[in-house]
């Protein structure tokens, strides 16, 4: 039987949420943020689609925790840019556990309004770190405009288009981090049909089929082709 927190209109058990936080540990001021955020994230779901709904009983371990494990395979970074936040995830939770890092912020990419105003809300009841752009990926290299250290995407786009959204980002000295599915090493294939990369895999911790791909460098095999990048 699903034991459900103390208050009732939460779909996620409270062994989901330490099994979660076991994977991947904060610290209680961040954990206080997450809990808002998530309060918030399931308040907005009866009105807008930010999950997928049968995801919501294992909202800590399917989306919270396998946003936080970023972290660890970017230690030092401050500045990220996560595209197509959509719900928040990773880009809000990053966020999240980032706020008491002085210089942190997360850009938050999101070319849906309803997204992008939930995402706004997500940010003020959190006091997270992070700024919220309404625009399309493409548009995100001038309205960012500074230094960025990592790039994240999840569940956006297949990798040869996400490659090119974070191309610009990585030749400035970024690293990509890309939480993908099953076929990871499909889309891996057809990417290397357009970009020359070398890809690090990382298992996902919060199990199933789930990986990272994490890039830190990115050339076009044809510099002269329009990509999707471009276009993006």
């Amino acid at each position: 039987m699903v034991k459900i927190t103390a208050q009732a209109s939460h779909p996620f058990s409270t062994a989901d949420k330490a099994a979660a936080l076991a994977l991947t540990p904060v610290s209680r001021e961040t954990e206080a943020r997450l809990d808002r955020y998530v309060d918030l994230l399931v308040e907005w779901q009866a009105k807008t689609n930010l999950v997928a709904s049968s995801t919501l009983p294992h909202l800590w371990t399917r989306h919270v925790a396998d946003s936080l494990q970023l972290l660890s395979l970017a230690p030092t970074a401050k500045a990220w840019v996560d595209f197509g936040s959509g719900g928040g995830f990773p880009g809000v939770v990053l966020a999240c556990a980032l706020a008491e890092t002085p210089g942190a912020n997360v850009h938050l990419v999101e070319r849906n309004a309803k997204k992008a105003a939930f995402l706004r809300e997500a940010v003020r009841v959190t006091s997270a770190a992070a700024t919220v752009h309404l625009a399309g990926i493409g548009d995100s290299v001038d309205r960012i405009g500074s230094r960025v250290d990592c790039v994240t995407a999840r569940a956006l786009a297949p990798l040869h288009q996400l490659v090119g959204f974070a191309e610009p980002f990585v030749k400035e000295g970024a690293k990509a981090l890309f939480l993908k599915g099953q076929d990871v090493e499909a889309e891996l294939t057809e990417a290397t049909k357009y970009w020359n990369i070398e890809p690090r895999l990382h298992s996902s911790r919060t199990g199933g089929h789930g990986w990272i791909v994490e890039l830190d460098r990115i050339e076009r095999r044809n510099p002269s082709a329009i990509t999707y990048g471009d276009r993006a």
